[in-house]
């Protein structure tokens, strides 16, 4: 029989993810600083280096199965799919709040998520991501885009922001954020461009997709 969570916790994740529907729907975003207790957030870190020195990792592309391509002056980082690979403690930690966020969603917002995807990624100093928004535009399964920072002590002066746009075309960022270990961001996969600006030291994360089956035609909205 499965043990229940203690009530604290159970509270903790409510207003969690009360606090992610809200911004979803509000704003199209949401920063979440603290999704993660720091030791969680240094054992994904040490998993991430340890696949990388495995060699795990490979540099990303940009496109679809047989249309990807390498262009490092578009996309610059390096990356380690999470679904095929034996999953260890701290990822299954990370695994568990991500599912549970998925049932929120869904009971909240009726987005009929399936599945996740999420990889490392790993940019060295002066990597950067160009602007773009998540979803492609002939496959519409991904539905919230979410990203956790793994980066200890991270200083402003170490760059790297993600420079987040509240609508498409828009001219100026709506926010530029720091990738601080332990910060969550949530966005609409459809409507939200954003961008990685370079940095001046290795900058980690694992960037995720929430979604649902692909529909036979597009629509718009949720």
């Amino acid at each position: 029989m499965p043990r229940k969570r203690p009530a604290a916790v159970e509270r903790l994740d409510d207003a969690r993810h009360e606090e992610i529907t809200s911004g979803l729907v509000d704003r199209g975003f949401v920063v979440v600083p603290g999704f993660l207790p720091r030791e969680v957030v240094t054992a994904l870190r040490g998993e991430g280096a340890r696949r990388r020195a495995a060699g795990e990792f490979h540099a990303a592309t940009i496109g679809r199965a047989g249309n990807a391509q390498r262009d490092a002056s578009v996309r610059g980082d390096s990356i380690c799919w999470l679904g095929a690979r034996a999953v260890t403690t701290p990822e299954r930690a990370l695994v568990a709040h991500l599912d549970a966020l998925c049932v929120a969603l869904n009971r909240a917002l009726f987005l009929g998520i399936a599945e996740f995807e999420a990889h490392y990624a790993c940019y060295a100093p002066g990597a950067a991501y160009a602007r773009h928004v998540d979803r492609f535009r002939d496959h519409d399964a991904r539905v919230v885009s979410l990203v956790l920072y793994l980066n200890d002590d991270w200083r402003d002066a170490d760059g790297g922001a993600l420079r987040i746009y509240a609508t498409r075309g828009a001219h100026a960022p709506a926010c530029e954020l720091a990738p601080r270990g332990g910060t969550l961001v949530a966005m609409r996969s459809e409507a939200i461009e954003h961008e990685v600006l370079p940095a001046n030291a290795e900058r980690w994360s694992i960037a995720g997709w929430l979604r649902r089956r692909p529909r036979p035609e597009r629509v718009a909205g949720w």
